[in-house]
């Protein structure tokens, strides 16, 4: 894959050059400020983008916000967002950004997550092939604020864990063996949440956007 790494972290930055070179990745640009971000973006067309959430110069959403722009100007270019600490707005900031069917891939991780080599490679190649990566913590956090009123209660037990793990970008498969269930049973569920939160006919992939936008707001 091309990559575009974006962090004003020296160390970490290098660090993840190195572990992408090493995994026979291409680093096309390595920045350390939301500008020189959106710039790389539009030059490199890489394949995805690793992204620190706070950059300079205030270190609070620049580099959110930077990757909002990328988006817009390079659509459905893929993004993988890390950030030292849950911001749930941040996520859901980021996923508007889908903006329908083909919407392009996003991910929203904790930088411990970095360390785990493994499962952040997986993560990176899902995002760059255009899924939905949520850290669990994001999921837990969501989980938490779930309004009274929201229209994921219709949902059994057994479908807010199937939506949890697509908020998570797993596939039907890997859901199915996350819950040790068939892909029938997989595919049964997500087809009732598709039917209880009442989301229009489209591509699958655009409904499963969708569905993680509403378990995202509720």
């Amino acid at each position: 894959m091309r990559i575009v790494i974006a962090d004003d972290a020296v160390l970490l930055r290098e660090g993840l050059v190195r572990l992408l070179t090493e995994s026979g990745h291409q680093v096309v640009a390595a920045v350390g400020d939301g500008d020189a971000l959106v710039e790389a973006v539009v030059e490199h067309r890489p394949d995805v983008s690793i992204v620190d959430v706070r950059m300079p110069p205030s270190h609070t959403d620049e580099g959110l916000r930077a990757a909002v722009e990328a988006r817009r100007l390079v659509p459905r270019t893929p993004i993988l967002v890390l950030s030292q600490y849950v911001e749930v707005s941040y996520a859901d900031d980021l996923l508007a950004t889908t903006g329908g069917a083909g919407g392009g891939g996003i991910g929203y991780l904790l930088k411990d997550r970095v360390a785990a080599i493994d499962e952040f490679l997986d993560a990176l190649r899902r995002v760059a092939g255009g899924g939905t990566v949520l850290d669990p913590e994001v999921v837990g956090q969501l989980f938490a604020r779930r309004r009274r009123d929201d229209p994921l209660r219709e949902l059994t037990p057994r479908e807010r864990e199937v939506l949890a793990l697509m908020a998570e970008g797993r596939s039907n498969t890997a859901i199915a063996r996350a819950l040790v269930v068939s892909d029938g049973a997989v595919e049964k569920h997500v087809r009732n949440i598709f039917t209880k939160l009442t989301l229009p006919p489209d591509t699958e992939q655009h409904r499963r956007v969708l569905a993680v936008l509403t378990y995202l707001r509720n």
